[in-house]
This record gives C-alpha cells, sequence and structure tokens, in this order.
C-alpha cells in the first residue's frame, strides 16, 4: 500500500509540473505581444499634412520617429494667396525674366539694360542675405531725386503689396548699392540697409530709355490689366531725402524691417 501511494503521488505531482510549465509556455507570446503594443503606442508619433485648404493627420510606431510636418501653398491675411516679390514684378513692369530675385541681374545680362541709375518702370534688384537669401525686386514707380525712389513691391515686410513706398540711397558714391526702405506706417522712418545689384531697365541692352509719359502710360495699361490684385499694405510716401552721405561708410545689416 505504501509503494502504491507514492508512486500515486509522484504521477500527480509530475502531472502538475507539467501543467504550469505548459502555462508558462504559452503565456510568453501572449506577453511579449502586449509589450509590444504598448511601445508601440508609447512611440507612436504623428504625421501632419497641412495644406492650403485643409490638414491631414497620420500616425505611424517607431522608437526613432520624429514628428513630421509638411507644408504645401501659402496664404496671407484674409485667406488670399500671396504673391511672391518676383511674380508682381513681372507683372507690374516689362522686365520679364525667371528664377529666383538674387539670379535676376545675372539673368538680364544680355537681355535688358542694367544700370545703377533708377528709371520710372526699372525694377531695383536686391542682393541675398541671410535673412533674406533669395533676394528681392521692386518695382520703381517716380524718381524724386538722386537719393530717394517710390518703389511698389510685395511680399517685404508683409504678406501683401505695398504701392508708393519710399526708398533711399545710402551709398558713399551714390550708386544705389545699398538702400534703406520706409517702414510701414512710420512716416519717415527708414529700416536696415540692403545691399543691391542695381536697376534692371525694361529695354534691350545699349537701347535709349523710353520717354517719361510712355512709361507712366505702360504702367497705366498694366495696372488696369492686373486691376484684380488687392493692396494689403501701403507704406508712407513723405519720404526725406538723405542728405552729407558721400563720406559716409555704408554698413549692411541682416535683420529684415
Amino acid at each position: 500500500m505504501r509503494d502504491g501511494r507514492s508512486g500515486t503521488l509522484k504521477l500527480k505531482l509530475a502531472a502538475l509540473s507539467f501543467l504550469s510549465l505548459s502555462a508558462a509556455v504559452f503565456a510568453q507570446p501572449a506577453a511579449a505581444k502586449a509589450r509590444h503594443a504598448a511601445a508601440a503606442h508609447n512611440h507612436s508619433h504623428k504625421i501632419t499634412l497641412a495644406a492650403a485648404h485643409g490638414s491631414a493627420t497620420h500616425y505611424y510606431a517607431g522608437a526613432h520617429a520624429h514628428r513630421i510636418v509638411m507644408r504645401r501653398g501659402r496664404r496671407g491675411h484674409g485667406g488670399g494667396h500671396v504673391i511672391q516679390c518676383v511674380a508682381y514684378a513681372k507683372s507690374a513692369s516689362d522686365v520679364v525674366l525667371h528664377g529666383n530675385a538674387r539670379d535676376w541681374w545675372h539673368n538680364a545680362a544680355g537681355v535688358y539694360e542694367r544700370g545703377s541709375a533708377p528709371e520710372e518702370g526699372s525694377v531695383l534688384n536686391f542682393r541675398g542675405v541671410r535673412r533674406m537669401p533669395l533676394g528681392h525686386v521692386a518695382v520703381v514707380r517716380n524718381v524724386i531725386n538722386s537719393r530717394t525712389i517710390i518703389i511698389d513691391q510685395s511680399h517685404w515686410a508683409q504678406n501683401g503689396i505695398s504701392h508708393n513706398t519710399p526708398v533711399i540711397d545710402v551709398s558713399p558714391n551714390n550708386d544705389w548699392s545699398a538702400v534703406r526702405v520706409a517702414l510701414n506706417n512710420k512716416s519717415g522712418t527708414y529700416g536696415s540697409i540692403y545691399p543691391t545689384y542695381g536697376f534692371i531697365y525694361g529695354r534691350r541692352p545699349g537701347s535709349a530709355p523710353a520717354p517719361k509719359n510712355d512709361v507712366m502710360l505702360a504702367w497705366a495699361k498694366k495696372l488696369n490689366k492686373n486691376g484684380a490684385e488687392t493692396q494689403l499694405a501701403s507704406a508712407p510716401a513723405n519720404a526725406e531725402p538723405v542728405d552729407g552721405l558721400a563720406g559716409s561708410k555704408a554698413t549692411f545689416s541682416e535683420s529684415r524691417d
């Protein structure tokens, strides 16, 4: 009897050990799946696709993933599309070139006359700087004197077109290689000094300038043709010329005013 009971007890213990081992083996994959799901949730990151008319959001898992934001298009105040300076200059002058504003001066070689003296209807070409790497172009509307002009431009200090903006030449030699643009809504105040290439004229190289009346007439036709454009901002038109700059030294600043 004693040996029989001992054998039965051993059999029961062996069966219990086998069941415990089987449960542990089958429980491991489930625990691993639970840990993996938790890790995927903790490390999920959001991808935001922002477009002009809405946005879409997606998620993905990854231990070293980063948030990615991709934007398409740009809108100005009031929901209107921003008119870039190059597009505006082409629509408001006789100078039609391709490329970024910083490339216009070189692209104009052999195509348009260039120089250092302002003329009505010409395009003032700004060089690229750190805060404005693509450069800038503006259309000259009026020449006040050898140091002061009035320009129309787009996408400068605000997202829109600004008309009748005074610009002064602060270059030592009066060659318009360094200018300051009037600050919007601040009468008689000007921003930082910006380097420029000069002026691109809307005529073939070597040809004579058109009479001022012809330039103004062409400008009026351009304005009528592009009448759908909206003026979003205007700069002050009462700039005073800067005198006594012949011996001064221009220092370029890369802040955007």
